[in-house]
This record gives structure tokens, sequence and C-alpha cells, in this order.
């Protein structure tokens, strides 16, 4: 099996990249290899320490042919040296903070980013000692002003879930250097083909691969990429010692789902596209939030930034007593879309956020920070992931409840 092929065209990387015939077989799809240990014709050393790129295959924690496959797919479309695959996407976020994080340490997170890495930033980190940052990061001068001697990390997320406001990536990326921090980005919203995350200076790029990346919403994994460097130190930290690892076989099933990632990338945005523009002239409707749309607030950033406006849309249709009635009526009468939470299938998913629940719980954000969140969400948004269905088949579905 070779690994960290790249190829000229994003469709070729995307079917190629990381595979191989089976020199065992010659079969042309990737086996699935499940054994939790491997006969090696070599005297190594009973350590992870020892290990280098060229290292067989020895113990399944340590490194898997599925899982080496997938992570060359992803570091290959990603555009960086390395990726290293977890179990689930808070686990590539654990990873990236347990491993360039410790007690004294100083880390700026994203106000609004996914609720567990913002449960995780507000209630664990703090109790190892990390001091924490929660700010808006699209307010570069808020940022800069919330910059530390001893800050180690900036986490960004864009777009942020579930809102869709943007971050200008390249300027935190600045700051961050600048400073001597690194930069990472959530960048699950966008997937990999959203943004060139190499160009705008992020240094490492994570996503939970449950969603775009799989597509298809039948295995649980996440991913981290970047420079080979800092990928090793989190291979360490976080695969050998926290052991939070991707499985062979969801390995498998998600190395088979991104063959299509580009197609289906392409396919999400035109159908959001359509969807998003129907709903902002539906008289029901408040406000749409979709980075496709010149009405989006930050429109000139996502114009610049991002190649593939991706498949998330969020929209208010009014207060929140009008918004739980909208979501009762879809739970009985959607025929197409999903009343479910997650994002990034081929199916489509909706589900009803207040906004007052998500202060209480997972948010909870100064007054100028919930005066902008609430710009975005009113008292409540409907975050919406358009699947590959056709795009008639769901505003049809969606005018039934309206």
């Amino acid at each position: 099996m070779t690994k960290g092929n790249v190829f000229q065209g994003i469709q070729t990387t995307a079917i190629h990249a990381g595979e191989g015939p089976d020199p065992a077989t010659g079969a042309s799809a990737p086996p699935l290899h499940m054994s939790s240990t491997f006969v090696t014709d070599d005297v190594a050393g009973f350590s992870a320490h020892d290990l280098t790129p060229d290292s067989p295959y020895l113990y399944a924690r340590w490194t898997n042919p599925n899982v080496a496959s997938l992570e060359a797919k992803i570091a290959a479309l990603q555009g960086t040296e390395a990726c290293l695959c977890t179990a689930s996407g808070m686990a590539a976020a654990t990873a990236i903070f347990l491993t360039f994080l410790s007690a004294g340490d100083h880390v700026i997170v994203s106000d609004v980013s996914y609720a567990g890495v913002a449960e995780l930033a507000r209630d664990t980190l703090p109790r190892l000692g990390i001091d924490v940052s929660t700010v808006n990061l699209s307010d570069l001068a808020a940022v800069a002003d919330a910059i530390r001697p001893n800050t180690r990390l900036i986490h960004s997320e864009s777009p942020v879930n579930p809102i869709l406001r943007l971050t200008d990536l390249a300027a935190i990326s600045r700051l961050a250097h600048d400073n001597g921090a690194l930069h990472s980005c959530d960048a699950t919203f966008a997937s990999p083909l959203g943004m060139d995350t190499v160009a705008l200076g992020i240094d490492l790029v994570m996503h939970s691969i449950t969603k775009y990346i799989g597509g298809h919403g039948d295995a649980v994994g996440g991913a981290v990429a970047g420079r080979a460097e800092l990928i090793s130190k989190i291979r360490l930290e976080a695969a050998i010692h926290h052991g939070g690892i991707l499985s062979p076989f969801n390995a498998w099933l998600i190395g088979r789902g991104m063959a299509t990632l580009p197609l289906r990338m392409k396919a999400h945005a035109a159908g959001a596209q359509a969807v998003a523009e129907w709903l902002e002239a539906h008289p029901n409707v408040v406000r749409v939030m979709y980075p496709g749309l010149p009405s989006h607030p930050q429109a000139e950033l996502a114009q610049a930034q991002m190649s593939n406006m991706s498949g998330m849309i969020s929209f208010q249709v009014g207060d929140a007593a009008a918004g739980a009635a909208i979501a009762q009526d879809m739970i009985e009468k959607l025929r197409v879309i999903h009343y479910a939470v997650s994002l990034g299938h081929h199916r489509s998913l909706i589900f009803w956020m207040e906004t007052a629940g998500l202060m209480g719980s997972s948010f909870r954000l100064t007054a100028a920070q919930e005066e902008n969140y609430r710009s975005y969400a009113g008292d409540g948004i409907f975050r919406l992931s358009v699947g590959l269905e056709d795009a008639e088949d769901l505003i049809a579905d969606l005018d039934r409840v309206l």
C-alpha cells in the first residue's frame, strides 16, 4: 500500500492517494485489516518512541494500514505534510489542546464553536491549570487584546457552528505567529476542499471526519493535519498515550466515502445555494445565514477565503416559541429531510437550536458576545445540513412546514 501519493487533480487524489493494489492479492479495493498486532521480521524496540515514518506495522494503537491510508488521503487533499486520525472529532480537538498546552499556558478559543469544544475549553482546560480566553475571533482587535506572554495557541473555527460566522483565518495566523503561538482551526463545516488552510497560515487543521469527509453518516472519526513535526508530537501524545485511536473498520468506511468528496462538495454547495435563496425569499423566514449569499455579513471574506461554500445553512423563523412549534411540525411532517443532529451526510438533516439554551449550557457568553451571537441567530435558529437530494425536493419538504 502506497502512502502520501499526491496527484495533479483533486478527484484523482481523493480516489488514489494513500492507496494502491493489495500486494498480496492484487485486489483493486483496499482490504480491511482488523488485526490488533502484526508479525515483524525486524528486531524493534518495545516503545512508540522508537517509531519512525518507515517503521513496520507492529501494534494497531500505534498505526494500522487502513488508518495510515486514510491519513495519507486526508493530508493529500488538505495539502499538509501529515495527518493523524482519531476516534472522533472531539478526540482530535482534545489531542491538539493536550499536546500543546500545559498548566500555566494560555489559549484563546473562539467564543462560538462546536458545543463539545466550547465545554472542553470552559470546563476542563481550566481544571488542568490552563488559562482560557473565549473571544469573538471575527473581532481582530479583541483577539490582539486577549494575547498574553504565555499564549501558546489560538483555536479558531470557520464557519462557526452553528451560526455560520466566519473568521479571517490569515489574519489570525499572523497574530498567532507574531506572538509565538500556534493557530489551529476546526474546518469541519468547510471540509478539506473549502479553504486552502496551508496558504492561510494555519498550523493545525482539524475535522470531525464523521461529517463531510466520511459523508454517509455511518462512521465516527476525527483528524488533525499539519506539518510533520507537529503531527508527530500529537501522535505520540494523543494516539499512543491517550489512546483515542480510529478503528480500522471506521477508517475503511471513511476512506471509501472520501473518494467521492470533491463530487459531493460541489453538489452540497449547489443544493445549499438553491435552498438558501428560496429560504431568503420565504415570507415566514426572518433571516438566512449562508456564506454563498450576498446578504451574509461577511460575504466578501467568504468569497476571498472559501473555494466551496459547503452545505450548511442557518435560518431564523421568529421568536423561540415559533421555532419550537415549527420544529414539532418538522418532526411530524418532513418526508425527505431528517430531523436529527449531525451534518455533512448524503441525507439532509435539520435541528432547532434555541439561543437561550445554548447560552446557559455550552457558550456562556459575555453581554457583548451574546449580542453578536444574536445578530446571527436571534432567539434561535434551524441548522440545516443540505445533503445530496434534489434541491426541488428539499424545498418542497421545507414548504410543508414553514
